[in-house]
């Protein structure tokens, strides 16, 4: 069975909102000498995301960007999670949830809610090295979120080795 990935096929499945963030992402790149760095995948559907954040002397997250390797969904919601994090403080941006970025995506299609998965774990993992690369304390429940995300991958990856 060929897959058909035509602007109208994805127009159909996507809300306004996710199509234009596809098609217009909101801080893509990476930051020069980021303060921390997340990278998380999905070994299933194939997608890789990167998030690079800026954190200031208050813990404000002041620039934030992100390269992502996937499909509408993945480059959506990595440039919706850029948009609700950039200007919050630590603190609040990791109270962030993934139903936070499907409702302001106006919705996504069940089957790509992994997606913002993904992206609130790019965050968690950004703000996991920002702490380990200054030595400070984790925040309460950092640890123990990095720790789910690095059990995940070790189980994903090892399903998928040979």
């Amino acid at each position: 069975m060929k897959k058909n990935n035509s602007p109208k096929t994805c127009a159909a499945l996507y809300t306004p909102k996710v199509m234009e963030a596809f098609k217009n992402p909101h801080n893509y790149g990476k930051i020069k000498n980021p303060s921390g760095i997340g990278k998380v995948g999905n070994l299933v559907c194939g997608d890789v995301m990167w998030l690079y954040i800026k954190v200031d002397e208050k813990e404000k997250i002041t620039d934030i960007k992100f390269e992502t390797f996937g499909c509408v969904a993945a480059i959506a919601t990595s440039s919706m999670i850029t948009d609700l994090a950039k200007g919050k403080t630590i603190a609040k941006a990791l109270k962030l949830k993934k139903d936070d970025i499907i409702k302001k995506l106006g919705g996504l299609p069940s089957i790509k809610y992994h997606c913002s998965v993904l992206a609130i774990d790019a965050l968690v993992e950004a703000v996991y090295d920002y702490y380990l690369n200054q030595g400070k304390d984790f925040p309460e429940g950092l640890l123990e979120k990095h720790k789910v995300i690095a059990k995940e991958k070790e189980m994903a990856e090892h399903t998928f080795e040979d």
